[in-house]
């Protein structure tokens, strides 16, 4: 009965009406840039109907039917082809289209939906109760490329190119970069560990390897080994994952070897403090009370626990420099230590210290992208605020 009932229902609902006007300029086709299984259907928009009058949309594999139910819509409400300018494009006569996307419909019990497949011959019918109906045919397929996606292509090969013009400009001549009072003072930070002969203590924060501050922290800890193994001074490294300790550890070492101190490097000093967060802060403090570091490295992203160890630090007298990008701790690293880097200057840091051309390169040609993208968003906003009207339609 209630198979009979919905075809009963549907046929009623599609069924034209005598003088009735169709719905015109009715066009199906695949829906572009996409990996298929989706049709899209657009229509130009009837102002006339009554308020009652819904857009009934059915798809049908067979041109006579039976067609099947995918929506209705509300003529006042249905979205237009300019809502959706990334597909349809900028244009005033976007405004007098809708459209919708198919990619399923009812099955004939009216309980499940049914998926459009790719390269199959379907018929959409729209119409409205009262004003006729058209159908048309359509197939659906997949897209190798999304060409919405065409901005990002250019400004991803745009920055590549300009990364890699640096890192050439790099290797010829020395880039400058702004001076980072931090990073500075790491040299005398070190040389006073040296002249009091007390170890430098380097935290990594509580991210994994996964995180691209460990990853920054990671490569300022290769700098700040090969000078503590220079200079002679005893470098500890506290951890809170197993992972980071294992990439510390052979950094520390390798870093030792590209010194000529391959002896300086000890495992033991590069060490797992604790998984916990506060089991870890506290096992560091602790350090910090008994061993008395000549200065302290904050390197990486934290959490709760900055204020504890930055506190801790500056009741002993150390020298300290942090650096992270976690907002929300900055405040804590700028009232307790001497030196703080703040976001990207963390990500600078590594290219800062060790003037590698690569590092350089990437870092100048970074800067450079950001400028760009700046100049677009400022240019964008002027002529969307003169109503240049490929913006603001």
């Amino acid at each position: 009965m209630a198979h009979l009932f919905l075809s009963f229902a549907l046929a009623i609902a599609a069924a034209p009406a005598a003088g009735g006007s169709a719905p015109t300029d009715v066009r199906a086709f695949d829906t572009p840039n996409d990996q298929g299984h989706s049709i899209t259907l657009t229509w130009r928009r009837m102002d006339d109907l009554p308020d009652s009058a819904r857009y009934r949309i059915g798809v049908s594999e067979q041109a006579d039917g039976p067609f099947h139910l995918v929506a209705e819509l509300d003529p006042k409400t249905a979205p237009t082809m300019a809502d959706e300018a990334v597909t349809f494009g900028r244009g005033k006569e976007n405004h007098n289209h809708h459209f919708v996307h198919i990619d399923s419909y009812l099955d004939p019990q009216g309980r499940n939906r049914i998926r459009i497949e790719n390269d199959w011959p379907y018929f959409v019918r729209l119409g409205v109760h009262g004003a006729g109906y058209t159908v048309v045919e359509a197939r659906a397929h997949g897209n190798y490329f999304n060409w919405t996606k065409r901005n990002n292509f250019l400004l991803a090969a745009l920055f590549s190119i300009l990364i890699l013009v640096y890192i050439r400009l790099a290797r010829r001549k020395n880039l400058y970069i702004r001076r980072l009072a931090g990073l500075d003072a790491l040299d005398e930070a070190l040389g006073r560990a040296t002249e009091m002969g007390k170890p430098v203590l380097f935290v990594h924060g509580l991210q994994d390897m996964g995180s691209p501050s460990t990853i920054a922290a990671v490569n300022i800890l290769g700098q700040v080994a090969k000078r503590t193994a220079e200079y002679d001074t005893l470098l500890k490294v506290g951890n809170r994952d197993p992972i980071v300790m294992s990439v510390s550890q052979e950094v520390v070492k390798e870093s030792c070897i590209e010194a000529g101190r391959p002896d300086a490097f000890n495992p033991d000093n590069v060490f797992l403090a604790a998984a916990d967060q506060f089991s870890y802060a506290a096992a560091l403090d602790g350090l910090m009370v008994r061993e008395r570091p000549a200065a302290n490295l904050l390197m990486g992203y934290f959490y709760a626990e900055s204020l504890l160890l930055a506190e801790t630090g500056s009741t002993t007298g150390a020298i300290q420099i942090a650096a992270t990008d976690a907002y929300t701790q900055l405040p804590f690293f700028i009232t307790t230590c001497d030196y703080t880097l703040m976001g990207e200057e963390l990500y600078a840091a590594s290219a800062y210290l060790s003037r590698d051309p690569k590092l350089l390169g990437s870092l100048k040609g970074q800067d450079l992208g950001k400028g760009i993208l700046i100049l677009m968003l400022v240019l964008g906003s002027l002529l969307a605020g003169i109503g240049f009207w490929p913006i603001v339609i």
